[in-house]
């Protein structure tokens, strides 16, 4: 490959790129467990994981092997034949969530689009074709899932949006039960809100919304694309709540850096596809579920355990922080992995600040840290992480 410098790299992007990602000055070339390296040789922690896709860490050696052996075999090949590991990877997700069937597809938005189409099928024989989703929400950028989305920066100059999507305020039932009405079809949440800040919905909360949503007949989505696939310590975050939804959208971390969805539903919700209702051409392709299906199996119950245990340790690491810099930090939350600090102020300056002394992070709504590290990560390097953001809290003290 051509050795270009920084620059002209990022000039090369402007170019030729659709502009549609503000991008941090990093060109990163490889990358190996929780580090990744740019052209120039610089060396980061990763604590962002590719936005919570790399949960197994940059190339982790049991994925690299299991996608070089299937490079062998076959690449891709159509949904109009079978491939052995579309259906092992379909039996784990199974197996370890919930009786039901999945569809596979690419992405998290994706899989919010294929809940939609179930949603709106389950309502159709009863005429009802209204959803409620939660403000601060995100269920991604395709039309109907930035419809789903409940926050109006990500819709402007997209409308009209699809029709009849109401939004409910984050733990709230009153207002939940001031829109559900007899054209409710379903109900989308996120169990944890990541991109709106690293929001838990409340354990009383989601259980009562399983209820309504049983007395009334509507589907009860959770969309776990961020906070699934052992992110909050458990496999599935619904696990934490003991509330069981009848759709379960995943993404991200499922692929071990490759790019899949799947949506998991309930037997009857599932049925309500007939062949040619629904498809995706490189779904449940043989190299990608090859790899998600080396994820699972990677996340045993004492891998799971043991991001439990570091959770805690980052946890108690950042309150430390917060104890420090009161007038910085308002508060921290977050579960197992995936924890948000929430500043005063904007937190730009903070992200500038850890990624040119080594340590990547991202900041969300403008004025929350989000640390999404690898589950693999190790104690020394979740240490190494905090003493780099107590010095990004100190040049601003």
């Amino acid at each position: 490959m051509i050795k270009f410098r920084i620059m002209d790299w990022i000039k090369a992007e402007r170019k030729y790129l659709f502009q549609t990602y503000r991008r941090q000055p990093v060109v990163i070339e490889r990358a190996e467990g929780s580090w990744v390296w740019d052209v120039s040789g610089k060396k980061y922690l990763d604590f962002f994981s590719g936005l919570a896709v790399n949960n197994l860490g940059h190339c982790h050696p049991a994925v690299v092997k299991a996608v070089a052996a299937q490079l062998k075999k076959i690449i891709h090949a159509s949904n109009v034949y079978y491939t052995q590991p579309q259906i092992l990877l379909a039996k784990e997700l199974v197996v370890r969530s919930f009786p039901g069937k999945v569809f596979f597809c690419n992405s998290g938005a994706e899989a919010n689009e294929c809940a939609l189409k179930l949603a709106r099928r389950w309502g159709s024989s009863q005429n009802r074709s209204e959803f409620i989703s939660f403000k601060n929400s995100f269920h991604g950028r395709t039309l109907g899932a930035l419809t789903l989305t409940g926050q109006t920066k990500y819709q402007e100059g997209f409308s009209p949006l699809l029709e009849k999507v109401l939004y409910a305020k984050w733990n709230d039932l009153d207002s939940v039960n001031r829109l559900v009405s007899d054209k409710t079809s379903a109900i989308f949440i996120e169990p944890v809100q990541g991109e709106g800040g690293i929001f838990l919905a409340d354990r009383i909360f989601l259980k009562a919304l399983r209820e309504l949503c049983n007395r009334k007949n509507i589907l009860l989505v959770f969309d776990e694309v961020q906070c699934g696939m052992g992110r909050t310590g458990n496999l599935f975050a619904f696990q934490h709540y003991e509330v069981q939804p009848d759709v379960l959208c995943l993404a991200k971390g499922l692929g071990g850096g490759l790019p899949i969805g799947a949506v998991v539903a309930k037997d009857e919700v599932a049925a309500l596809f007939k062949f040619g209702d629904h498809a995706s051409t490189f779904g449940g392709n043989p190299v990608v579920a090859s790899a998600a299906l080396q994820v699972l199996k990677t996340m045993s119950p004492a891998f799971l355990k043991l991001v439990r245990t570091k959770g805690e340790r980052l946890w108690e690491e950042l309150n430390l922080l917060h104890r420090d810099f009161p007038a910085l930090i308002k508060e921290v939350r977050g579960l197992g992995l995936m924890v948000g600090i929430q500043l005063s102020g904007p937190g730009d300056s903070f992200v500038d600040f850890c990624r040119q002394n080594g340590l990547l992070i991202n900041c969300t709504h403008g004025t929350v840290l989000r640390l999404v590290p690898p589950l693999t990560v190790s104690g020394r390097e979740i240490t190494e992480a905090v003493k780099i953001l107590r010095r990004a809290f100190e040049s601003v003290k």
